[in-house]
């Protein structure tokens, strides 16, 4: 993993060494930012290699960032870019007129050899993480990439709510990176098919369709535990597929879906036992959506081999 911050820097160098590092040479982007405001810059970014493709995550100061044709001589790319712009909402000019509005939580894709001009709306500086996929004939599956104009992919649409949930899965566990290689993949052909490049019936497509709708499902898990009448049948409603189609979407993982949402509830309640000492144990149990302490005991011992004061215990000794 490479890293890089300007906390160590003398203020006056902060801006002009994130242009040099992040923005000309490893970036190939121009930033530019009022001349009275650099002396208060700060950012940092790590940038994570999974298989040929490289993830980054990225915060910094507010600032105008844009890849001229210039740019794109001197460090040009024929790569694909998937961002999530989790922070700082901004608006993307890519010419021609095109502009738009990207809103906080936007996932925007296009190819890294197109020209785009990037204005923040806000001053308080902004957070994204972002894939470039180098591209190969396999990946593409017999689609044009080369003109695909950086553009966010439709809100609330079923097809970027599977490429969300995929991102944000890597997002969360940067370290288990090389874990996600097949859902760059995966991301890749969905976000072909939302931007109309793809048809859905190819064999590919329906593979990464399934991978989204897993990854997406654990999502809704993560998000609704602490309800105890969490069922299949509502995160299968959810997702607008049926509840045996869901049950499918486990079978490759070896772990049920009823098993993967004890275990998620047992992870959160371990996480909670060791972080918040002073939380009474029953409080979390049911806070983790059991709704019996009988069950939450059992389940646990059976699967820490301890009971939760136990495990309470232990940590406060590490």
């Amino acid at each position: 993993m490479l890293t890089f911050s300007t906390d160590n820097l003398r203020p006056q160098d902060r801006f002009d060494h994130w242009c040099e590092v992040r923005g000309k040479n490893l970036f190939g982007v121009t930033i530019e930012l009022e001349r009275e405001r650099r002396a208060d810059f700060e950012g940092r970014f790590s940038a994570t290699p999974i298989g040929d493709a490289v993830f980054a995550e990225m915060k910094a100061t507010s600032y105008r960032v844009g890849r001229t044709m210039s740019d794109i001589a001197r460090v040009g790319s024929d790569s694909l870019h998937l961002s999530w712009q989790v922070r700082g909402p901004g608006h993307l000019n890519t010419g021609r007129d095109r502009t738009q509005f990207v809103f906080e939580g936007d996932l925007c894709f296009g190819h890294s050899n197109l020209p785009f001009a990037s204005v923040p709306e806000r001053s308080d500086g902004f957070h994204f993480f972002s894939l470039k996929i180098p591209v190969r004939p396999d990946l593409l599956l017999g689609a044009r990439a080369d003109d695909i104009v950086p553009a966010a992919l439709q809100r609330d649409a079923g097809l970027t709510r599977l490429v969300g949930a995929m991102f944000r899965s890597m997002a969360r566990a940067p370290a288990q990176a090389a874990e996600f290689a097949d859902d760059i993949d995966h991301m890749v052909r969905l976000a072909l098919l939302a931007r109309g490049r793809l048809r859905p019936r190819q064999h590919d497509i329906r593979a990464a369709l399934r991978a989204g709708l897993l990854h997406a499902a654990r999502e809704i898990v993560g998000r609704d535990l602490h309800l105890p009448d969490l069922t299949p049948a509502a995160v299968a409603t959810e997702l607008g597929i049926s509840l045996r189609q869901l049950h499918v979407l486990f079978e490759p993982t070896g772990v049920s879906f009823a098993r993967t949402l004890t275990v998620v509830r047992l992870q959160r309640a371990r996480r909670l036992l060791e972080g918040a000492p002073a939380r009474g144990i029953d409080d979390i149990a049911f806070a983790c959506g059991f709704d019996s302490i009988a069950t939450f005991y059992r389940v646990f011992r059976a699967t820490y081999g301890m009971t939760p004061g136990d495990a309470r215990a232990a940590s406060t000794m590490s």
